[in-house]
């Protein structure tokens, strides 16, 4: 850290949110200063950490440890229930998408009022439109209410105004996972030339290798606490071992990554082999109507038959279902698909395409489906898709589709880096050419 002044110090902050059993307890308690239930749920406790100028440092963390609540605290939207923010210069916010914007107004009205809010005058705004709308890339768009705008729209439009009103300190909180790639690349070479004019950075992401390649420093929040901070690689992999930890691990590795806060070398996986953790069930799950036969009990499992949803990258694993028929079909046959969170199909098998589809099931009868595959995936969540098909004349027909309908992760392995979706077992090496072949 440098001498100087930082450019942002967080001190002791605490947020507490008090929930009551009924509304008339929160005015007895508020006017009358007579006991009242009231549950305390604590999103932040003690949290404080400095941030250098010129620095650019990330936060991780699990969904709903308190990262987001911290942002708007730093941010000004929201008042800590205890502690300070000091910030040395402007902070420019991107925390929601379209956060402050009108659906009324046009998308030039948005960018110049909420430039205004962010301090700039007239001849400020009107200086920095240009540089605005040709970041964005609307188009005629500009000047059409944000009500018609996609959220892929939206958000060009306010990264744009975040990083052209010249801010010192800029806060992304998970921003840059809306968009085309085309445009993600724009906004991480707009964050490069942030840093390299001396630009402070509050980064969040879920993304490993954003953190670890935009970032001078990480800190870990869990549970509202602080438990970690230093070197990008070391935290995120402390993060990992609470992510992938099974649920009932996770109170003694919070300790563990407590005690040994500033130890920010990788460790190792939270465990040796998959298991299952029953917290992980899929939200999103489409189950189609039956038409002629039905899928059922639908999981990842060992070559054994153990159920498991945390995955060991290397392993052998099956995505196991029973189908019972309620009609006789021809030309039967068994799928499925893995997709990630974004919905991109990574892999899938088929029955048909290893050619067994079969000729001829009768109604009543029950099939057990097997589809056996070797763990390439990096670490990450995924989605499991089945279906069942079957001819109908010169068509292919769905009996039954299950989307979404299981989920699973993959551990990190800290002894093999790997980047994208998916382990290719590269074996990369170098070496120097000699001098003739230089």
């Amino acid at each position: 850290m440098s001498s100087e002044m930082p450019a942002l110090t967080v001190d002791r902050v605490s947020k507490v949110y008090r929930r009551y059993a009924a509304p008339w307890d929160r005015v007895r308690q508020a006017l009358l200063r007579q006991p009242a239930h009231v549950d305390e749920h604590w999103a932040l406790r003690d949290v404080s950490f400095q941030v250098a100028r010129g620095e650019t440092v990330g936060l991780v963390g699990r969904n709903g440890s308190g990262k987001s609540t911290l942002l708007q605290i730093i941010a000004g939207t929201m008042n800590p229930t205890t502690g300070s923010v000091a910030a040395a210069g402007r902070i420019s916010a991107l925390l929601e998408l379209g956060a402050g914007f009108h659906p009324d107004f046009t998308g030039r009205e948005n960018a110049r009022l909420n430039a205004a809010i962010l301090g700039l005058d007239d001849r400020q705004i009107a200086d920095a439109m240009p540089s605005i709308a040709a970041f964005a890339d609307l188009g005629d768009h500009l000047d059409q209410p944000l009500r018609t705008y996609s959220s892929g729209m939206g958000v060009r439009l306010a990264f744009a105004v975040a990083v052209h009103v010249e801010p010192d300190i800029l806060i992304v909180d998970e921003a840059l996972a809306v968009g085309d790639e085309a445009f993600q690349r724009k906004c991480f070479a707009r964050l490069e030339r942030f840093r390299a004019a001396g630009g402070t950075i509050l980064f969040v992401s879920h993304a490993a290798s954003h953190v670890t390649q935009l970032c001078d420093r990480a800190i870990l929040i869990d549970d509202g606490e602080m438990l970690a901070a230093g070197e990008p690689r070391g935290v995120v992999a402390q993060y990992h071992r609470l992510l992938f930890a099974p649920a009932e691990r996770r109170s003694t590795l919070r300790q563990a990554i407590r005690d040994g806060a500033a130890e920010t070398e990788p460790v190792e996986a939270p465990v040796d082999d998959a298991f299952l953790d029953a917290d992980l069930r899929p939200a999103s799950a489409v189950v189609y109507e039956p038409a002629g036969a039905e899928i059922a009990e639908l999981r990842v499992t060992t070559p054994e038959g153990k159920p498991v949803n945390v995955l060991r990258r290397g392993g052998a694993y099956e995505i196991r279902c029973r189908v019972r028929f309620a009609e006789t079909a021809s030309g039967v046959s068994f799928g499925t698909l893995i997709r990630t969170v974004a919905g991109t199909e990574l892999a899938g098998g088929s029955t048909a395409a290893a050619g067994r589809a079969l000729a001829e099931v009768h109604a009543g009868e029950v099939w057990s489906v097997r589809h056996a595959f070797r763990c390439r995936l990096l670490p990450g969540t995924y989605f499991v898709n089945a279906g069942v098909s079957a001819e109908t004349g010169a068509e292919r027909r769905f009996l039954h589709r299950l989307v979404d309908a299981a989920m699973f992760k993959v551990m990190p392995d800290p002894d093999r880096w790997r980047a994208g979706l998916v382990d290719l077992d590269f074996e990369s090496d170098a070496s120097p050419l000699p001098d003739g072949a230089r």
